[in-house]
């Protein structure tokens, strides 16, 4: 039974990629570490990157030559001012040095020291080898990003077979889950917050779960707040800045929680709670796409799906709820979200967009279905039905960008999430065809049929069809 944290599936970065970003600078952050525990860090003279499979072919797009140098420089995703960030990489590009682990100053030339290789190691698709030099010997390591920023290598599992699992209610599937809810009386949400007060203090949970929302606030409301163009090439221009002030209107405020009431008072007919939903997911992914700081959901491609569906509980059907509802739905969606991990994949690279954009709306969607009052049988009805309706969703972005089709994918999820909420509302479980167990089986066998060139490769669907020069 794998021990998966609301905290492992919900994670504070920088965009645009969990798997390109976020996962190549954690990657480089732990070779680091490496080098440090091997006593040898101080003798590092050069150090070389090589960048394979999806992650050769759209690292470009995703920033991952930037995420790696940011990461070997000892630089924290989750801290990092985003505004230093274009800063260091011009400075270490420039200088053609970088202070490995913020410590050690060595040359490193990006154009020649990270390498985009198109090769797929057999592992997994997302990898990437550090070879570091010290005297006449070299120390090398491979790592793969898996998806939402996690990271592993290939003698993993063999490594973490003595790990004992802390938590009291031990569960890799829905079925097992909705036992134990039923054993111990209790919603999903509730027995995933025991475990995790296996391992944090009821204070530290409420604290960081606050955290993640206060980022996916600061995040939803920067976006609606900021017009232009969208850096990379594609020249998109950013929609949520123009939808937001058609929809506020003329009501005032001053800061993120004078906004949330200025919403509540504007008008709530079905086409304006649509646009205002839209408008969130846009806002986020808008900031995602400019290497601004989201929260992975479970990626950062699919970031603005979660916000979006919280956003429009807190605004559109409950105007008392508050932080208690935020910590509900936050761990009710991470609950979901493991089940996809433990199950399937949440990696593009592995699964085509339904690992990201399905997996975030069955996440939502079951959170979202817990806050209205529906029994745990319902919520994971809610996540099947979401994405029951993603199944064989292709990665395809043009040019390599988590712009086109992702940004306004993550609009479509977020909508789906709250449809396949109200459907489970009105269903008696008892009659339900197709449990979540089912279609996490069905994502996953149709993630291994799936061709390689939908699976975040830029080399079919959309992004072969629509090229930079079309834009």
């Amino acid at each position: 039974m794998d021990c998966i944290s609301v905290f492992d599936m919900l994670k504070i970065g920088v965009g645009p990629s969990s798997s390109h970003t976020l996962g190549p600078w954690r990657a480089a952050e732990a070779f680091i570490k490496e080098l440090e525990m091997a006593s040898i860090f101080e003798d590092i003279t050069h150090v070389q990157v090589d960048l394979y499979g999806s992650l050769s072919l759209t690292g470009k797009g995703h920033a991952t030559d930037y995420a790696v140098m940011l990461g070997l420089s000892g630089a924290d995703p989750e801290y990092i001012p985003v505004d230093d960030i274009s800063t260091n990489i011009n400075t270490i590009s420039t200088d053609k040095k970088i202070k490995l682990g913020n410590k050690n100053v060595i040359d490193f030339n990006p154009s020649t020291d990270i390498i985009f290789n198109k090769d797929f190691l057999p592992f997994h698709a997302n990898g990437l080898m550090f070879t570091a030099s010290y005297g006449d010997k070299k120390y090398s390591t491979i790592f793969y990003s898996v998806g939402g920023g996690f990271i592993t290598k290939e003698d993993a599992e063999i490594a973490n077979m003595e790990v004992t699992c802390a938590f009291p209610y031990l569960f890799n599937t829905s079925t097992e889950l909705l036992e134990i809810c039923l054993r111990e009386n209790k919603s999903i949400s509730e027995i995933m917050f025991e475990n995790e007060k296996s391992i944090r203090t009821e204070d530290e949970i409420h604290y960081e779960l606050k955290r993640i929302w206060d980022t996916m606030l600061e995040c939803m409301y920067i976006g609606c707040h900021t017009e232009g163009i969208l850096p990379g090439g594609l020249n998109v221009k950013r929609r949520a800045f123009d939808m937001h002030r058609k929809l506020i209107g003329e009501r005032p405020y001053a800061n993120q929680q004078e906004w949330i009431i200025s919403i509540r008072k504007t008008t709530v007919y079905f086409r304006q709670i649509l646009k205002w939903v839209s408008c969130f997911a846009l806002a986020v992914n808008e900031v995602n796409a400019s290497l601004g700081r989201v929260v992975t959901a479970p990626t950062n491609g699919s970031a603005g799906v979660i916000p979006a569906v919280l956003m429009y509980y807190l605004v559109i059907e409950n105007h008392k709820a508050g932080q208690k509802e935020i910590d509900q739905f936050l761990i009710t969606a991470g609950v979901i979200g493991s089940i996809f991990k433990k199950g399937a994949t949440i990696s593009a690279a592995m699964g085509g967009c339904q690992a990201e954009i399905g997996v975030s709306s069955a996440m939502a969607a079951g959170a979202l279905c817990e806050l209205m009052g529906g029994t745990p049988a319902q919520v994971t009805m809610a996540a099947e039905i979401a994405m029951e309706h993603h199944l064989g969703l292709t990665c395809d972005p043009i040019g390599g960008l988590v712009q086109i089709p992702c940004i306004e994918r993550n609009t479509m999820g977020a909508v789906k999430a709250i449809n396949a909420a109200e459907l489970a509302l009105d269903t008696d479980p008892l009659f339900a065809k197709v449990p979540l167990d089912k279609v996490v089986n069905t994502m996953w066998e149709t993630a291994k049929d799936m061709n390689n060139k939908y699976k975040e490769t830029s080399e079919g669907g959309l992004a072969v069809a629509v090229n930079i020069a079309d834009c």
